[in-house]
């Protein structure tokens, strides 16, 4: 058990599971896995960071971080440092350039970046952090035209499995190139500086088809993908809609086909773009525009609700027509469970390696596809049966896209051998005893 004494010890607002507002700092948007750490710290600077992971070390226990609460992984008689108080957000307009704290979302950044007609590369839902989304890679609403947003970082801040507070540049090649793609199994990021793009608006939104249409919207789609400029970064989502008020009344109570459309383009090109789309007929809703970069959420219009969710996913570098066709018939009625069963296209900016490398893998991937269903059981198993008619297309796995506890074989499968050899061998180094506790541990 710990002592009492551990808030004058560590000098920082912590909590344990008989303190008020326990509950309050250890649940977060991901409910299917219970947070019960013995002890929750909550940081607000890196010095906070650093006496954190020094308490844990001496104390022989284990430290998992969380910010907005995707994640899955606490230990149970160990440490959770929650960031949610240590989220600022600077701007350098000159620089072009953000630095970012390791609470903060992306819909922070956006809106401190718009002022000076700058976007950051975050992705379909801005109410992720930041910080960690980076970490796993990052395939955002820019990423066909500017790549991964791990491509993009310039320094970051880390707190060590020992204590120290280390200053990550290009110069420091192997940490650097760990940490941008390899998650959090080498420390806690305390401060994130990325790049930023002149992006004042953009044009999309989504076309909705009723689900009778989703095989012909799905394989005119795939063609379509084949001859699209980097401008043009898309999904397709076949889901279904629960009959209820926040529900769009043309959606409410239907399975669909959901286009996902982001486009660095005027509204009269992206029109252009997507004439061969709307040649499918007319949607049951139709929400392509012209928006402010503030607005991207609007896109993929994702819920922002805290539920219990599972996911699986693959990366392909094509999609199978027959196995294409199966999608529909996953999320219908006849269903097990409600699920979602969405395609994204990668290539482009992705497709090719960045000024100074990372760890990202399966760059030759050209799409990812996850099924997820929300539901308070674990379907793993369910969702692992969706996805096996693609394995055999498959060339690996997005950890983006992957809300589920993996296995080491499984984590293995989103880097190249030699990449994944590396990280091993570097995550050793800095933490032999495995104090850290990441989401996907290497």
């Amino acid at each position: 058990m710990l002592s009492g004494s551990i808030s004058s010890v560590v000098g920082m607002q912590t909590w344990t599971p008989t303190t008020d507002g326990y509950d309050d700092q250890r649940l977060g948007i991901q409910r299917l896995d219970p947070h019960r750490p013995a002890w929750i710290a909550g940081v607000t600077s890196a010095t906070d960071v650093q006496e954190a992971v020094r308490y844990a070390r001496d104390h022989a226990l284990r430290v998992a971080v969380q910010g907005r609460g995707h994640g899955h992984t606490t230990p149970t008689d160990g440490v959770l440092i929650t960031t949610g108080a240590f989220a600022g957000v600077s701007v350098d307009p000159r620089r072009r350039t953000a630095a970012i704290q390791p609470g903060a979302t992306w819909q922070q950044v956006i809106d401190a970046a718009a002022p000076y007609g700058l976007a950051p590369l975050s992705g379909s839902f801005p109410g992720v952090g930041a910080v960690s989304y980076t970490l796993g890679g990052g395939t955002g609403l820019m990423a066909r035209r500017y790549g991964f947003a791990a491509d993009h970082v310039r320094r970051l801040e880390l707190v060590t499995p020992d204590g120290e507070l280390r200053t990550v540049t290009p110069e420091q090649e192997d940490l650097f190139w760990a940490l941008r793609g390899g998650g959090g199994n080498f420390g806690i990021v305390t401060a994130l500086e990325v790049d930023l793009f002149e992006v004042p608006t953009l044009a999309g939104g989504s076309l909705y088809y009723d689900l009778a249409a989703a095989p012909d919207v799905l394989a005119t789609w795939h063609e379509w993908t084949r001859s699209v400029p980097d401008e043009v970064t898309s999904a397709v989502a076949v889901l279904a809609f629960p009959d209820i008020q926040p529900v769009p009344a043309p959606l409410r109570g239907k399975h669909v086909a959901q286009l996902q459309l982001s486009m660095l383009t005027g509204l009269d090109e992206a029109e252009r773009l997507i004439a061969e789309l709307r040649a499918e007929g007319e949607p049951l809703l139709d929400t392509v525009g012209e928006l402010p970069f503030t607005e991207s959420h609007r896109i993929f219009a994702e819920p922002d609700g805290p539920s219990p969710y599972r996911s699986r996913n693959v990366l392909l570098r094509d999609l199978e027509p027959a196995a294409l066709a199966t999608v529909p018939k996953l999320t219908g009625s006849d269903a097990p469970v409600m699920t979602l069963v969405a395609i994204r296209h990668l290539g482009g900016a992705m497709s090719r390696p960045p000024a100074t490398p990372n760890a990202i893998g399966h760059r030759d991937a050209l799409y990812s596809l996850t099924a997820l269903s929300v539901t308070a059981e674990d379907v793993t198993a369910l969702l692992e049966e969706i996805v096996a008619p693609w394995a055999p297309y498959g060339i690996g796995r997005s950890l983006n896209f992957s809300f589920a506890p993996l296995t080491s074989a499984e984590v293995a499968q989103a880097y190249e051998p030699s990449a994944y050899a590396r990280l091993r061998r570097l995550r050793q180094e800095l933490d032999p005893t495995g104090l850290l506790q990441p989401n996907h541990p290497l």
